[in-house]
């Protein structure tokens, strides 16, 4: 019998991403630019040092890495199967049902727009020293921010392989940056020879480690997105596991190895009181002393650089999660439209662009800190809401394979993901007990509590809003998690829509 009612199926070129255009190394250059190596090895290996006190976070990127390496394995088994610029949305919908998925949905958005609007409270101080050297003016950071929001704005609305190219030569330059400032700290280590006590299993297994794994954890955030760019590879079953696996090693061993040469030039019992007394400046002032002005000044030249690449892969992530909830009519429909003259999803950086905007006006006319209250709280809020995220997939990829009967090995569909899942539980409990020593603030500070507590109501406000749809709109229902196939659907209203299970169209 014909359904009492269908779904316009809209143009391809309202519901479709530019296919084909990037391959293994231009989605690594987008995992790697939202890591952000020069920003995290400055900026969140020195802040780690100074918070914690404890010198064993070379060996915590390590453990960090293995935890997101086994995470891997699973989330790539299912990216081969469902191809969805959604992502942690997609999944979770596909592995634990489309109310969890909403939920996952409002918790992605809400943890990479922080991520994303955060740099601009960075972008600022990187740019500082920079402008000064170069042509002797120091504007306010806002100034800075609106010129780099402008740029990432219009970059947004141009081609993914074009975001790619760019991204791709700031990274490049960044990392070899970063491996010569390595270098000349190896050559030159406090009391005349190299120490390994940082990489000692003993220095990680002390009181506050817990918060140093966080941090670590923080470091890694932006890995995960190369299946947000799965609709727009070439040979996405063989591009997206290649793009996680080797971003997660690339990210673990550039961060491990500077955050240990950092003690060495240093000395290890001194490299907390420096990185607090420093800060940002410690890594630059070392390269000074071991380098000269002109390796600084390359470094101060790519930091800021750093955060403006993070700036374009976090804006680019954030709207095609954009673009997939407005495709399946999660939100407005016009967010689920892209540029037919470049692919990319015109509606959803706009809104992301507006959002950007508002912000920095809003901190800027009200005079508050860019670094400490935008760039460093939202980064931290951001990072544990994609904490949340990873481990509800690795739930929701256990979940998924034993619901739809999909072959798979037992280590890929079980084994894998539930190792991950219950490392990282642990990891998210003892973010929860360290998360004023992360944030910096009193024990009694409301913000201890208001940051984490934000994901629980967005969460049942992802529920809420599920239902409604189910209740009010069962067609846009039932596209919920569908990705691209969601714009072909016929859709009858009603009790058949809601009991049409997710994900199982791979079951063989």
């Amino acid at each position: 019998m014909p359904p009492t009612s269908t779904v316009q199926r809209p143009s391809n070129v309202s519901d479709a991403l530019a296919r084909g255009r990037l391959g293994v190394p231009s989605v690594i250059f987008f995992v790697l630019s939202a890591a952000a190596p020069l920003t995290v090895v400055a900026g969140v290996v020195t802040t780690g040092y100074a918070v914690t006190g404890v010198i064993g976070l070379p060996l915590a990127f390590l453990v960090v890495g293995a935890v997101l390496a086994l995470f891997s394995v699973g989330y790539v088994a299912m990216a081969r199967r469902v191809e969805n610029a959604g992502a942690f949305y997609a999944y979770v919908t596909r592995g634990l049902g489309r109310p969890a998925g909403v939920s996952a949905a409002w918790v992605a958005m809400m943890a990479y727009n922080a991520l994303q609007v955060g740099l601009y409270g960075a972008i600022g101080a990187a740019a500082s020293p920079v402008l000064q050297r170069l042509f002797g003016v120091d504007p306010a950071w806002w100034v800075v921010a609106l010129a780099a929001w402008a740029m990432v704005a219009v970059l947004g609305l141009l081609r993914v392989d074009v975001n790619g190219r760019v991204l791709a030569v700031l990274l490049v330059a960044e990392l070899v940056v970063i491996l010569v400032f390595d270098l000349g700290q190896l050559g030159n280590p406090a009391g005349g020879s190299v120490s390994f006590t940082a990489l000692s299993p003993d220095s990680l297994l002390v009181p506050g480690a817990g918060a140093l794994l966080v941090i670590a954890a923080t470091g890694f955030v932006g890995f995960e997105s190369a299946v947000v760019f799965s609709e727009e590879s070439r040979d996405p079953k063989r591009t997206v596991p290649l793009a996680t696996y080797l971003s997660v090693a690339i990210i673990a061993g550039i961060y491990a190895l500077s955050s240990w040469t950092m003690t060495v030039a240093t000395g290890p019992d001194q490299v907390s009181a420096q990185a607090g007394e420093q800060s940002v400046e410690l890594i630059f002032n070392l390269a000074g002393a071991h380098l000269g002005d002109t390796a600084v000044a390359i470094g101060q030249a790519l930091f800021m650089t750093s955060v403006l690449a993070a700036m374009i892969s976090f804006h680019n992530t954030t709207a095609r999660y954009i673009f997939a909830l407005g495709r399946e009519r999660v939100l407005p429909a016009v967010f689920g439209r892209t540029s037919p003259r470049t692919g990319s999803p015109r509606f959803a950086s706009i809104a992301q662009s507006a959002f950007g905007l508002l912000v920095i006006l809003l901190y800027a006319a009200n005079g508050w800190d860019p670094v400490l209250q935008l760039f460093y709280y939202t980064g931290i809020g951001g990072g544990f809401g994609v904490l949340l995220l990873i481990v509800t997939t690795s739930i929701a990829v256990m979940a998924y394979f034993a619901r739809t009967g999909v072959e798979e090995s037992l280590w890929r569909r079980l084994v894998a993901p539930g190792l991950a899942a219950v490392a990282l539980v642990a990891i998210i409990i003892v973010a929860l007990d360290n998360f004023a020593i992360l944030l910096g603030v009193a024990p009694d500070s409301p913000l201890r509590w208001a940051i984490p507590a934000a994901y629980p109501v967005v969460v049942l406000a992802g529920l809420h809003w599920s239902l409604v749809l189910r209740g009010r709109r069962p067609d846009a229902y039932a596209r919920i998690g569908m990705g691209a196939e969601s714009a072909a659907m016929l859709v009858t209203p009603g009790p058949a829509s809601e009991q049409a299970p997710v994900g199982t169209e791979g079951r063989r």
